[in-house]
């Protein structure tokens, strides 16, 4: 009896309801892998319909469409004499099961419906979907007339069981079920199940796929046996970029694995499997032996088939190899870039237009675009027709060949320096060499006429007009003139997106790019439908740090040394006026926290799920030597009063490549309410309570009380040496929330020592010291409410 045997791992660029594209790419990753000699072929998750069809799941024609698709690949000629397995919904009993269809040569063996539902993050699978609950056992599932009339079978088994053929045994997971605790490989290896399936559909996360990885090694070590994964990669209409690395493992090694990024569309990974060394490792392990001899058995579908050959004794085993693990630097390179892409071509647009600002996040939007360019470029040159032809159906140019990126760039990319008279001449100068070095196609427009057309609208109603900070107007008169400089730039951008490519005698129109980083989406930090309203953003999956480090990587990868002078330039926004030329707005002041804070706050905010006193209490003990107990109080105080006013922007949020595990995506991934009580009176008590004991224990240990964006960056064991800031933006700043303080500067952040001597006239004296109710909650607080404004000054 032979012993080796070949399998096959699809990776697939699926699309939601593209029913007759999947079905095209089902199809020739079964050639390949025939091709390649396997006679085993797994997919990933719900390949038949697109994993993400979301509430198209609660529609029939979901389900009847996918048996369609399931017949056409089930009676193709290509699937003769191979064992496969595809994935797709399926609707047993009046209940919808995300499952796995077995079959071989024209009969369904098995439907293995997932048993553990993925509802974390960005899944909400069991919206959906129901988990299949009754182990071990099956029951009868009678099959659409459809399939029946094809196939001679009125019903086939549905439920929990494994695969037996002549030579060894198959057993299924799904996606969800190699994460849980208690993974249904073990109960399978026990059982005698040799081969574990896995289809999957896991998406990217920058500094995520060890995870991936540890997880195939670990199962594969502890149960002993070979495990066989199947990822989804690319945009298969959603935020997320499924990251492929779809990967086989032996005995807890590695010994094949797909690519990561890539734009190829199908790609089939084999491995040759020497079942006797399954064997062997297994019997070697006498207390697993123990174990497996009183482990309950599973259904077992009798399959006349055998996968190995009896003249297979020339055939050699896979060896292990190394995982390949990018950097984030590269993660970010490559990831949102690859996303972009089948945007871009299934969106049906011509292009992309940027208001390029010429600080470190449009210029990392643009720099994520020519890494794309790169990539096709690559993709051409190693033989992708299907690259090739997208290319040509984009350009509407049947005769173009991309041999450069740069000409590329400028084919795809319209870039803008939409300037003013607060614009310095530096930002424009960076913005016009970066886009020279880049290739785009860059224009640059004078916003002011428009500007100064709407502010007369407004006087000729009014009779009033609206001046600076720095020309002695109030915050509201600054904040309003700086936004209007924003909006004005968002509706130029969709104006020169829709008619660019008719200037340049070109059909369609560009999708209009946007540059918020996750931070100041976090912080609120931009202007309400301004340039950061767009179709989509490149980077509002990633951190200003991340962004930093990742133009660093570019700057010599990439060969574009302007980002040197755009990675040292002050992050500002440049809307308020110059002074002799001079900017006098930084982004960090008008934050009123610098990058490195926030970027700390939103991981204890989200990943550790802290609230405003949890966070507090962490900070402490983190920030202890830079930072009084009072000081940390003020600075989590402060970042929670900015978040409540602003989280109301999260409801109308680009939709950006998630790559963040903090996002604030309010649409799929932050599910959290947009209207707080912005002064969040009983938690900053308890805060203030826990001041109270722990200032006369504390002990100044430095003299730097206030930290910059590197302290705190090397503090969390960031390994970033560079200090200097990294954004200019065309998005407004937002003034701190304030207190009614006499003689106060309306910008001045709030903090215990303004609100004591405010409220109680003490001079600093401490809160503690205030009478308190019985309840324990003191009343300086409940005199504070409606005393707080919000970014206009107007009392929340």
């Amino acid at each position: 009896m032979g012993r080796k045997v070949t399998v096959a791992v699809s990776t697939l660029n699926q699309w939601a309801l593209d029913f007759e594209g999947n079905l095209a790419r089902i199809l020739q990753s079964i050639l390949e892998a025939k091709e390649k000699g396997a006679s085993y072929r797994s997919g990933p998750e719900l390949e038949v319909c697109g994993y993400s069809c979301e509430d198209h799941f609660r529609e029939s024609d979901t389900f009847l469409h996918s048996w369609e698709v399931f017949l056409e690949i089930i009676m193709s000629p290509l699937c003769e004499n191979m064992l496969i397995d595809v994935g797709m919904p399926v609707m047993h009993r009046n209940v919808a099961y995300n499952c796995r269809v077995i079959f071989l040569n024209r009969k369904i063996l098995l439907i293995r419906p997932k048993m553990a539902m993925c509802d974390t993050d960005q899944y909400r699978e069991s919206r959906w979907f129901t988990a299949w609950t009754k182990a071990f056992q099956t029951e009868d599932y009678f099959l659409p007339r459809m399939i029946s009339q094809h196939t001679g079978q009125d019903v086939v088994p549905f439920g929990d069981a494994v695969i037996a053929t002549k030579d060894t045994c198959i057993g299924y997971e799904i996606c969800e079920e190699l994460w849980v605790i208690k993974s249904k490989h073990i109960d399978m290896s026990l059982s005698g199940v040799e081969i574990m399936v896995n289809g999957s559909a896991s998406y990217m996360e920058i500094r995520k796929s060890h995870e991936l990885k540890n997880l195939i090694v670990t199962a594969s070590f502890k149960a002993g046996g070979a495990y066989l994964y199947s990822n989804v990669r690319g945009c298969d209409g959603q935020r997320m970029y499924f990251q492929g690395c779809s990967a086989i493992a032996v005995n807890g090694e590695i010994v094949a694995r797909g690519k990561q990024f890539s734009l190829q569309d199908v790609e089939v990974t084999v491995a040759t499997i020497d079942l006797e060394e399954i064997r062997s490792y297994r019997v070697s392990q006498r207390s697993r032996c123990l174990m497996s001899a009183s482990a309950p058995s599973y259904p077992r579908i009798i399959c006349d088939f055998e996968m190995s050959t009896h003249n297979d004794i020339f055939k050699i085993a896979s060896t292990p190899i190394q995982w390949p693990t990018h950097s984030p630097e590269e993660e970010i390179a490559m990831g949102p870039a690859c996303w972009l892409w089948d945007y871009l071509r299934r969106s049906g647009q011509g292009g992309f237009f940027l208001p390029l600002s010429g600080g470190v996040d449009s210029s990392s939007s643009a720099t994520i675009i020519h890494s794309m360019c790169r990539l096709i470029v690559q993709a051409v040159q190693a033989g992708d027709a299907q690259v090739l032809h997208d290319v040509r159906k984009i350009l509407a140019d049947q005769e173009y060949t991309p041999t450069n990126p740069a000409a590329l760039c400028n084919r795809l990319l319209v870039t803008c320096f939409m300037g003013s008279v607060n614009s310095s001449k530096e930002t424009r100068q960076r913005a016009s060499l970066l886009a020279n070095q880049l290739g785009s196609y860059h224009i640059e427009i004078n916003i002011d006429s428009a500007i100064n057309a709407l502010l007369g609208i407004f006087i000729s109603v009014t009779g009033v007009t609206p001046r600076f900070r720095s020309q002695r107007g109030c915050a509201r008169q600054n904040l309003a003139l700086q936004n209007i400089q924003s909006r004005i730039r968002m509706v130029l951008a969709y104006l020169f997106a829709q008619l660019m490519l008719w200037v340049r005698n070109r059909p369609g129109g560009l999708l209009v790019l946007g540059s918020a980083n996750v931070d100041e989406s976090l912080r609120g930090y931009f202007t309400k439908y301004d340039c950061s309203s767009a179709d989509i953003n490149p980077i509002g999956g990633l951190s200003k740090t991340d962004l930093w480090k990742f133009l660093n990587y570019a700057k010599d990868q990439f060969n574009l040394p302007i980002l040197e002078s755009i990675i040292d330039a002050p992050p500002t926004a440049e809307l308020e006026p110059l002074q002799d030329g001079q900017l006098i707005q930084t982004d960090e002041q008008d934050m009123g926290m610098t990058y490195a804070e926030l970027n700390t706050y939103g991981r204890l905010r989200k990943q550790s799920c802290c609230g405003p006193y949890s966070m507090f209490c962490e900070l402490v003990a983190t920030w202890k030597s830079d930072l009084s107990p009072a000081e940390v109080a003020d600075k989590v105080k402060h970042f929670f009063r900015c978040y409540a006013i602003n989280r109301h922007k999260m409801t109308v949020l680009t939709p950006a490549v998630h790559a963040e595990c903090y996002s604030p995506d309010d649409n799929r991934f932050d599910h959290r309410p947009f209207l707080y009580r912005a002064n969040w009176s009983w938690q900053f008590k308890a805060i203030d309570n826990e001041v109270e004991k722990l200032q006369p224990f504390y002990t100044p240990c430095s003299t730097n009380m206030r930290p910059s964006s590197e302290d705190l960056l090397l503090s969390h064991g960031d390994t970033t040496q560079r200090t200097s800031h990294t954004d200019s933006k065309h998005s407004s700043p937002l003034s701190s929330p304030s207190i009614d303080v006499p003689g106060a500067s309306t910008a001045a952040p709030l903090t215990t020592t303004t609100i004591t001597s405010a409220l109680v006239g003490t001079g600093g004296g401490s809160l503690g010291s205030l009478p308190k109710k019985s309840s324990g909650y003191a009343k300086v607080h409940v005199n504070v409410l409606g005393k707080i404004k919000d970014r206009t000054g107007i009392p929340v």
